[in-house]
């Protein structure tokens, strides 16, 4: 009886622990992150347009593309392809994704293309492309836009941002800041 009315206790006490002291504790420093632990928002006109840190579907030519999406950017269904480089399936979705963007991107050839714009991530919702991956898609953009290319890739190097710290990581572009840009540029 003394170990049941023991086991009893802890079992309270770690109920109280981690049911509500922990995620009282956890929701209290949320608050101290960007967005206030709702996510960071990106709003354009008053109006949020999405979320900075979630990969958005652009298939427009007059948009930057991101990365593609094994989940077709869908939040809720986070995850990758898991299949592998030697997957026929693969290689077909592969070859398929550069096909389509030979198509769009003209005058760009196959040995040109990052991988990252042909290949998913493991989470299929990386919101950033490297600056080589947007500069690769300024011509198009430019030319379905009517804008000076130069005024287009200054836009990517004016969104292109440094490894933290100067060392820490690579750089990158936030695919949707990019194309809210864009909209905005006139």
């Amino acid at each position: 009886m003394k170990n049941f009315l023991i086991s009893i206790k802890l079992t309270l006490v770690l109920i109280v622990l981690c049911a509500l002291v922990f995620p009282v504790l956890i929701a209290m420093v949320s608050k101290l992150a960007p967005g206030g632990g709702k996510g960071e928002t990106v709003m354009t006109h008053g109006r949020v347009v999405g979320y900075a840190k979630v990969g958005q579907k652009f298939t427009a030519d007059k948009y930057f593309w991101g990365r593609p999406s094994a989940v077709d950017y869908n939040a809720a269904g986070s995850a990758g392809s898991n299949k592998g480089p030697s997957n026929p399936d693969y290689l077909k979705t592969v070859q398929d994704r550069i096909d389509s963007f030979l198509v769009h991107n003209p005058g760009v050839k196959k040995e040109e293309i990052p991988a990252e714009m042909v290949t998913a991530s493991g989470s299929g919702l990386d919101p950033d492309i490297s600056p080589a991956s947007a500069l690769i898609q300024v011509n198009r953009v430019a030319a379905v836009r009517r804008i000076p290319a130069g005024k287009v890739k200054a836009l990517v190097e004016e969104h292109t941002e440094k490894p933290f710290l100067g060392l820490l990581g690579p750089s990158k572009i936030n695919v949707l800041k990019l194309n809210v840009a864009l909209d905005e540029l006139r």
